[in-house]
């Protein structure tokens, strides 16, 4: 309340109304919520229920007597504790098409991962502890055995994410020094992080090379000085430049670099380990490795389908020196993302099986003859539930990779599209997005669509569900 401003009669009437935080306590209305979350809890909640109201009516606003009294408060305490003790991180159904959302969670991890991640959850673990010698081990010789197995790298590392890896191998080998970089790789990655600002907290300085365009061989050589420590090849993976460009292809960095006694490092994104169609113009980790990279680092929650993390590869005199710096500590993974990702990589041992086990992997191979029967039975439960309130319909559409890979990839499916009569398409959108649990799909040409590619085989009944919690209110 704006200073020297009085106080109606009317306002402090209805401060008096205001009941206590002891009123309130005593209530009926909050026995349940008293029982389920406890004093604490909801003693908070009614302070701040009451303090709402106070302002409220300070303010002038518009406000209901009945609102006031204690069993009103109470009720509204009672749901305010419930929402507070409810998590807010919740599973929900994507239908958008996307399959590596990086709003919605990114990759869906397999079964195998979350047995892994249960496992050593629910009980004390060798995290660090080596039990052939009764010592203290580390947490690096859980996974770096099978990332060499299926990388062919020399070593290997896990931090916490990929944007982490690169700030590592600048500071390992960069701190003060400079860094040199084709001006076209200068990308921004999601939450506005860039490339050079990651640069700049590691101390390394940026030397930009080529234009946005074009970048050539003999720019990197004409960039190379006596304070010159890194080569860094940054594949867009979130945009593509066409039209009039050139780059340098990583066998002729690497050959440069080794030739001034340079480190270099590819930050290589998306992580891709596997051999299916959608992945064919994406460079994998095995090409960096096999140019002859020097450190090559890529996510392990994008194309790898695992838990978010940041997986370093390469020579061993390179990663060896990242493990012992001191922000590595500081960057340094948990038990159950270590596990995750270990048992996601065993499943790559067997290519099959990956396929068929790795949600993202499946998502991004499955067949046309699936996504259309998978989008049938989606037409199927919505249009049971829609009745005459809107039209369902079959149709064909185009997925999305997502997660900054593979931009320009649109890929072949099939999607349920519901056009609604008894309300907008924003309207319905909004309202599945707040059943449980909660389905997001996409909206296009005041139609939404519900895309077969990202919805799993086991959600499709709940698809329908939700679908009849919106339209039974209508009925």
């Amino acid at each position: 309340m704006a200073a020297g401003k009085k106080i109606s009669a009317s306002q402090t009437g209805m401060l008096r109304a205001l009941p206590s935080v002891e009123e309130v306590l005593e209530s009926p209305e909050l026995t349940t919520a008293l029982a389920e979350y406890g004093h604490r809890l909801v003693t908070d909640a009614s302070r701040a229920v009451i303090e709402r109201r106070r302002e409220s009516i300070l303010a002038g606003d518009p406000v209901d007597e009945d609102s006031l009294a204690a069993g009103s408060i109470a009720a509204a305490a009672a749901e305010e504790a419930g929402r507070i003790q409810s998590p807010s991180l919740r599973p929900l159904i994507n239908a958008t098409g996307v399959v590596v959302h990086t709003n919605l969670g990114r990759s869906v991890l397999a079964a195998e991962a979350m047995r892994a991640v249960e496992a050593v959850s629910l009980s004390y673990s060798n995290l660090e502890y080596d039990l052939a010698a009764g010592q203290r081990g580390s947490r690096h010789d859980h996974i770096t055995e099978i990332i060499v197995e299926l990388t062919g790298a020399e070593e290997a590392l896990v931090v916490n994410n990929n944007a982490a890896a690169v700030l590592l191998a600048l500071a390992t080998f960069a701190a003060g020094k400079e860094v040199v970089v084709s001006r076209g790789e200068l990308i921004e990655i999601g939450g506005s992080f860039r490339i050079p600002d990651i640069m700049a907290s590691s101390t390394a300085r940026l030397v930009e090379v080529g234009t946005t365009n074009k970048t050539k061989l003999a720019d990197y050589q004409e960039a190379i000085g006596p304070g010159t420590a890194m080569l860094l090849h940054v594949h867009s993976s979130n945009y593509a430049v066409v039209g009039f460009t050139a780059e340098v292809a990583a066998e002729e960095l690497a050959r440069l670099g080794h030739e001034h006694g340079l480190v270099v490092t590819h930050d290589l994104g998306s992580g891709v380990l596997a051999d299916i169609p959608a992945f064919k113009d994406e460079p994998s980790v095995f090409d960096s490795l096999g140019a002859g990279i020097d450190v090559v680092t890529f996510s392990g929650d994008k194309l790898l389908g695992g838990p978010q993390a940041g997986v370093v590869v390469g020579k061993a005199e390179f990663i060896s020196k990242m493990k012992a710096h001191p922000m590595a500590r500081a960057m340094r993974v948990d038990k159950m993302t270590l596990a995750a990702l270990q048992a996601t990589l065993a499943l790559y041992l067997d290519p099959e099986e990956a396929l068929r086990k790795i949600p993202t992997l499946r998502m991004l191979s499955e067949n046309d003859q699936t996504l259309k029967a998978r989008a049938g039975d989606l037409v199927a439960g919505a249009g049971v539930a829609v009745g005459e309130a809107g039209a369902v319909q079959l149709e064909q559409a185009a997925s999305k990779v997502g997660g900054g890979a593979l931009p320009l990839l649109e890929l072949d499916s099939w999607v349920c599209a519901v056009s609604p009569v008894i309300m907008s398409v924003d309207e319905l959108a909004a309202r599945l997005r707040q059943t449980d649990p909660p389905v997001i799909g996409r909206i296009q040409k005041d139609r939404l669509l519900l895309d077969a590619r990202t919805v799993l085989p086991e959600q499709v009944e709940a698809v329908a569900a939700a679908f009849e919690q919106v339209f039974d209110t209508e009925k």
